[in-house]
Order: structure tokens, then sequence, then C-alpha cells
């Protein structure tokens, strides 16, 4: 079950993977799309075993004291409140099923300072507390939370992040692949494919002791 709000986007990657896969247009940071999101899962796909709350934005850019409110708000509710609100619904359900994965994706911002914009870094630094608190409550009930803390990955969002348009941010993919060579100690640009994998062994029942 794929959610967003690029809905041409959303809609042609669940055609793409066929029959099994369908997509809903919600909006993280407002709690009755996330909960019509978990609901519309339970009731056609007979249970929610997995959520990977993995929806971002660059958000509130600039110096802290150019940064509005409104900006602020924007960011924190898709980083922060869009986590929570999916932990929060995808609990009710896990927990009377005895069992369930939370999946995160916080960043090396919110661990290290200098990675990311005032905002993003304390909205990721929040999702970390988030999941260890969290996974200590759950973990009694069998669910599971992780959060994933990618470092430098090359997307769209670097783009984005400097006012390009979605086109714009796609065209220029190269140039931030090429610029995050050596931003790690492994001397090769992140890519999403590494994110999912991760988030796939999370998912999955070789992660079984693995929480918080």
């Amino acid at each position: 079950m794929i959610t967003d709000i690029q809905d041409d986007r959303g809609r042609t990657l669940a055609d793409e993977m066929g029959p099994n896969a369908d997509y809903l247009h919600a909006d993280v940071s407002l709690e009755d799309d996330v909960e019509r999101a978990v609901r519309h899962v339970t009731e056609n796909f007979g249970g929610l075993d997995v959520i990977f709350n993995n929806a971002g934005i660059a958000g509130a850019v600039g110096p802290i004291e150019e940064v509005s409110v409104e900006a602020f708000d924007k960011t924190i509710g898709v980083l922060l409140r869009g986590v929570f609100l999916g932990i929060k619904h995808a609990a009710t359900v896990m927990k009377a099923r005895g069992g369930g994965s939370i999946i995160n994706t916080a960043s090396v911002a919110g661990i290290r300072t200098g990675y990311g914009n005032h905002i993003y870094s304390a909205a990721k630094a929040g999702v970390i507390q988030l999941t260890r608190s969290t996974a200590m409550e759950l973990g009694e009930s069998g669910v599971r939370v992780n959060c994933i803390c990618p470092g430098f990955i090359a997307t769209p969002m670097i783009g984005r992040a400097r006012g390009l348009s979605v086109e714009e941010a796609d065209e220029k993919l190269d140039i931030v692949k090429e610029s995050f060579k050596g931003g790690q100690p492994i001397r090769r640009t992140g890519l999403p494919e590494d994110i999912a994998k991760a988030a796939l062994w999370l998912a999955s029942d070789d992660s079984g002791f693995v929480n918080g």
C-alpha cells in the first residue's frame, strides 16, 4: 500500500508493482488522512504488519532568524507529526494483532550538526527519540519500532531544498550523485535502494530481535 501526495507518481508506481499494490492519497501531517490510510489497509489487505513512515521534505531553510513560523510548522508537521501519527494509528491495530514492525526514517542530521537545516535536524532528532520511547512501550505487545538514519543519499529532495522544481531536481540528480561520492567512509554515493534494503530487513522476521 503506497500513500503520498504525489498522486500521479503514486498511482504509476502501484501500477508497475502489479495487482497486489494499491495507492491512496494521504498527507501525513493530517490525522484524518493517516487514520483513513491505516483503516483502508486493514479493511482491504486483511491487516497491517508493517508501516514505513518515510514521507519527507527538506522544509524550512536559511539562517534561524529568517525561518518563518509557517515554514517551521510545515516542517515539523511532515517530519515529526507525520511519524507520530503513523506510529499512533499503526500501534492500535498492531497491538490487537499481537505484533508488527514500525519503521521510521530519521537522519544523520538528527545525530550530528551540520548535515541538515535547523528545523529539519531538530525534527529528525525528535523522530529518533520518539522511536526509542515508543519501542519501549510497544515492544511489550510484540510491536517493534525502529528507525533508519540515512547519510548522504542522492534523491531529488536535495534539489528541491535548493528551490528547484520536481523536474529540475530530477535532471540534476547525476550532479548530486557525483558530489556525494566522498561524503562518507564508503566511497560511493548512497542510493534510495540502500535505504529500501534496510527497511526490508527491519520489516522482515530476520530482524525480530531488533527494537528501538
